[in-house]
């Protein structure tokens, strides 16, 4: 696992993760993920590159300080919340995501993350039962 919890997420860990994957799963990921950081640009990332995932939130810890997930797939991305479930979601975007609390969405175009509707489902995670980022 690559934490970065000092200085915002490091694009070389980022890079490490979608190598391992179709291009056209890297491009979705890569629009993901800068959606994430223009909603919250000090966000901490988690990469997982043997696991294909990244995490982001407020701090290192997952479930309790994390908001998103981006899971990559030979031919798709799933762009995931940890409270997913709690989320107003009056587009029926989210699907369910493997857990009690979890739900996420698959990607297979960009034109997907474009929708402000996903962009709103950020914007709420970010604050929903998840600390805010440190001052700083």
């Amino acid at each position: 696992m690559s934490t970065n919890t000092d200085s915002g997420p490091r694009p070389e860990q980022f890079q490490e993760l979608i190598a391992r994957f179709d291009p056209r799963v890297g491009e979705f990921a890569v629009e993901a993920r800068a959606l994430i950081l223009d909603v919250m640009p000090r966000a901490v990332e988690l990469v997982w590159p043997n696991q294909g995932t990244a995490s982001y939130g407020t701090g290192p810890r997952k479930m309790s300080e994390h908001f998103c997930y981006l899971s990559l797939f030979p031919r798709y991305l799933r762009l995931g919340f940890y409270y997913g479930t709690e989320l107003p979601d009056p587009e029926h975007l989210l699907i369910d995501g493997g857990g009690k609390l979890m739900r996420s969405m698959k990607i297979t175009n960009t034109d997907q993350l474009h929708r402000p509707a996903v962009r709103t489902l950020i914007e709420l995670a970010t604050t929903h039962r998840v600390p805010p980022l440190p001052r700083g």
